[in-house]
């Protein structure tokens, strides 16, 4: 299961997604993601699933690689849809005793669970197809007009590349501690929940250990290298756009339009 979280991981390969300037993925990412809100009718997820499907092609990232991240969030991904399928007042399609299933309640359930999907599998994207460091440029670049307002945008930009790259190295961490753990003849399954949960505590205290370590040496790295943040800090590769970059910009200014389209004319539409 650890090993099959995908966010934070770089996929390494040749293609025209991996090309293109860190900035157009980031907008790219957020207006997939926005317009996942905007859709009323299945239509609207139609052109969503074209798209995604197209991005992942062009990417060459195996297919199988990048859904096996779904496997880590399967377990909220079902209670979300449950609750909605429960929870929803509408036309009742079946009931026992305090549960009742309405068509309303499928139906956003169905909704929900292709937003959700979608989310994940759209972030996965932009990071398996960009390196740490090209997500901090591209950040840092998308953020520059609030340094006017004094906000320490590199540093932001900074900590939230760490993070991601941070979290396959935790997950596979984890996944070492655990096996040592069990050859010791640690158990995490049996037993109730509370004691489960003790039994999670030769599991996290190692970890942490290790992750406090992990960012010590970090630290003392980046202090070695004479690293004191932003401030008169250039790059060795400046980021430019280039032709296709303007080119993918178009490209999502008309998904977005088609997008607000579906929105505004889409009511009659499935």
């Amino acid at each position: 299961m650890l090993r099959d979280i995908t966010l934070g991981q770089y996929y390494p390969s040749d293609s025209v997604i991996h090309r293109l300037d860190p900035r157009v993925k980031f907008v790219s990412t957020m207006v997939f993601i926005v317009s996942l809100f905007l859709f009323k009718g299945f239509t609207g997820y139609v052109l969503a699933t074209i798209v995604l499907a197209a991005v992942i092609k062009i990417s060459k990232v195996p297919f199988k690689f990048m859904v096996k991240g779904m496997k880590a969030i399967l377990f909220i991904l079902v209670i979300t849809m449950l609750f909605n399928v429960f929870l929803t007042p509408g036309e009742v399609l079946a009931h026992w005793w305090i549960f009742k299933i309405t068509r309303e309640g499928i139906v956003l359930a169905v909704k929900m669970g292709i937003r959700l999907s979608y989310l994940i599998i759209g972030s996965s994207v932009m990071t398996l197809t960009t390196t740490p460091n090209q997500l901090t440029d591209g950040l840092e670049r998308l953020l520059g007009p609030l340094k006017k307002i004094r906000v320490p945008v590199h540093e932001i930009s900074m900590m939230m590349s760490i993070a991601l790259r941070f979290i396959p190295i935790l997950m596979e961490e984890t996944d070492k501690i655990m096996k040592a753990q069990i050859a010791r003849g640690a158990d995490f399954e049996s037993g109730n929940l509370i004691k489960k949960v003790k039994n999670m505590v030769p599991l996290l205290v190692p970890l942490f250990i290790s992750a406090f370590r992990r960012a010590n040496d970090l630290a003392m790295a980046m202090e070695a290298r004479c690293y004191h943040g932003g401030e008169g800090r250039t790059q060795m590769k400046p980021l430019v756009y280039k032709r296709m970059d303007w080119v993918a910009y178009v490209l999502v200014l008309i998904y977005l339009l088609g997008c607000i389209a579906l929105r505004i004319w889409g009511g009659m539409l499935p």
